[in-house]
């Protein structure tokens, strides 16, 4: 102890700083707070009155779900400017958790009250040829498709530019069933290109083979795609028309084109086997439709 600096046992120092004596036998555990003395005889814990104001501050850092080994690295900062970019660091996470949650909230809203807009989205069927192109096939997490998409895509149009080639059409994307059903699986980003792509680092060159494609066109952020895509399986289901394949998706616009989200456009495509007439119209069946639906009745 210096100076004036008065001392209190563990519980009265609980009752100045709110913070119970689990919490800070907790804290002195973890070298996060430790007491100023510890009677070695009976293992009793003594805190000063100069440590309450450093209770108060931890106890705050931790409303604001700070982990206590961000505390202890805040705390143990050489400076003002090196603790205020770690507080910084903390609350720019915290508004990215709130936007989160708030979107997530008003996603659920509009489910509740069935306003979401991914039952009043148009479904089309297309057929696509064989298309040669730049592309990166990886085997990826779910949790980490998105950021793999993005430094993918990056990567294959640098690649076309750096061989002076321009892309024919939108990026697209081919999803394997494992990759949903199993939250890995292989991936495949693509660019379209007619010119001589060289293989470069991980892109290589592909034909993207030919297919017959229920689609559905998603706007905005990746954050409530699921919805688009559980309409769009349900389109497929309820006609009949479904066939193994992976799951593709056409990025008519995103990041590249425009830098605001809600001009943003994701076209998920479903694999059928044909096109048929248009969603609208009753679709068109063959004998094994009709023993798909009476094995349903």
């Amino acid at each position: 102890m210096t100076g004036m600096d008065a001392t209190l046992p563990i519980g009265d120092f609980a009752r100045a700083t709110h913070l119970s004596v689990k919490t800070l036998r907790y804290y002195h555990r973890v070298g996060l707070l430790e007491p100023d003395e510890v009677d070695r005889h009976t293992g009793h814990r003594y805190y000063t009155t100069a440590q309450i104001p450093i209770a108060q501050i931890i106890r705050r850092f931790r409303a604001l779900d700070m982990p206590v080994e961000q505390i202890a690295k805040v705390l143990a900062a050489p400076d003002l400017d090196a603790r205020n970019a770690l507080l910084t660091a903390h609350l720019d996470q915290m508004e990215q958790e709130l936007v989160r949650t708030q979107t997530a909230v008003a996603s659920l809203r509009d489910l509740l009250t069935g306003a979401s807009g991914g039952g009043r989205a148009e479904i089309g069927r297309r057929s696509v040829p064989s298309t040669p192109a730049a592309a990166i096939t990886e085997t990826v997490d779910v949790t980490e498709a998105l950021t793999w998409y993005q430094g993918a895509l990056g990567e294959i149009y640098a690649t076309l530019d750096a061989q002076g080639l321009t892309a024919d059409a939108p990026a697209g994307g081919i999803y394997s069933t494992d990759l949903f059903t199993h939250e890995r699986g292989s991936a495949t980003i693509f660019v379209p290109c007619a010119g001589p792509v060289r293989p470069m680092g991980r892109v290589d060159v592909l034909v993207v083979p030919p297919a017959e494609l229920a689609t559905i066109v998603h706007r905005g952020t990746h954050a409530n795609i699921d919805l688009a895509y559980g309409t769009l399986g349900a389109y497929v289901a309820e006609h009949a028309l479904a066939v193994d394949g992976p799951i593709r998706e056409y990025y008519p616009v995103g990041r590249r084109e425009s830098a605001e989200a809600a001009e943003w456009r994701t076209e998920i495509c479903w694999p059928i086997f044909h096109t048929g007439p248009s969603p609208g119209e009753p679709a068109a069946r063959t004998n094994g439709d009709d023993d798909r639906s009476r094995d349903r009745h």
